[in-house]
């Protein structure tokens, strides 16, 4: 292994642990961020969206976030202009996560960046990498999808609720179960 920190191997892709002081750092940043926010959003504070733009790497004009939002680090989140997030997000961003502009997502949907090897004495020494997520404009997800790391999902495409995406989904396409198939275009 070279001698770049985990954080630094997580940052470019490549298989990490994740034990790095910096890494503990960052997600105790995160969680004390996301719990500010949702304590603010509930109190009706006006500084609420203020933390949630302290909190993700972009938050597009006009986006609502509501919470709670569970995230890794948060920095690695985009989110799009005028995109509503439902309740109970939950984003992995161990890589990068992409939300586009426009997009609707409903609540308890998980977008899941992190994977493990599949040999089992790399994945019981615990290295961990990650693959980015994005979705474009226009997604809707229904309440309850799981997405997993490495997936793409197209423009204008819906995908059913509580269903499980594990590759790609083209634009103007409606996928539904696990794991998620065509049902029709749009």
């Amino acid at each position: 292994m070279t001698g770049k920190s985990n954080w630094q191997r997580m940052v470019d892709g490549e298989l990490y642990i994740a034990e790095d002081p910096h890494m503990a750092q960052r997600s105790r940043r995160a969680v004390e961020l996301a719990d500010a926010y949702h304590r603010a959003f509930v109190a009706g504070e006006s500084g609420a969206r203020g933390i949630l733009a302290d909190l993700v790497g972009t938050l597009g004009d006009d986006a609502f976030v509501r919470p709670p939002l569970s995230v890794d680090y948060g920095e690695f989140l985009h989110i799009g202009a005028r995109t509503f997030i439902n309740c109970n997000l939950t984003a992995l961003d161990v890589a990068v996560i992409r939300i586009g502009a426009d997009c609707q997502i409903g609540p308890n949907v998980q977008l899941l960046t992190p994977w493990h090897p599949i040999e089992p004495g790399p994945r019981r020494d615990k290295w961990e990498s990650g693959s980015p997520i994005t979705l474009e404009d226009n997604v809707w997800l229904g309440g309850g999808v799981i997405v997993l790391p490495g997936v793409t999902i197209g423009e204008n495409s819906i995908v059913g609720a509580g269903s499980v995406v594990t590759k790609d989904v083209p634009p103007g396409i409606v996928v539904a179960g696990n794991p998620a198939r065509v049902i029709r275009e749009l």
